[in-house]
């Protein structure tokens, strides 16, 4: 589950996002989580000079696969916030 935002104190360094690995993304972690855990997996697989050439087409392809659909998540997130951003204020009248 994502965190929750929250105010940080001055000073305060933000914490940088942990890797999971697939079994603790497939436990534990968003689909998106799964997807980016998954696609390093597979990069490291290819990027490897043990991986089988007759693999290394499949893994390829898998690799651009997930790729394209953690650009469509991303695309989906940022979509949302733009959205959100274009959202008319209400009229304040400064009351607490």
């Amino acid at each position: 589950m994502p965190k929750r935002l929250r105010v940080v104190d001055p000073g305060e360094a933000a914490e940088k996002p942990k890797k999971l690995t697939v079994t603790q993304a497939a436990a534990e972690g968003s689909h998106r989580d799964l997807l980016a855990s998954l696609r390093d997996r597979v990069a490291a697989a290819v990027q490897s000079p043990n991986c089988p050439p007759v693999a290394l087409a499949a893994l390829s392809r898998q690799l651009t696969s997930i790729s394209k659909e953690l650009s469509v998540i991303d695309a989906r997130v940022e979509d949302e916030i733009g959205e959100a951003a274009q959202t008319p204020d209400e009229a304040w009248d400064g009351a607490v």
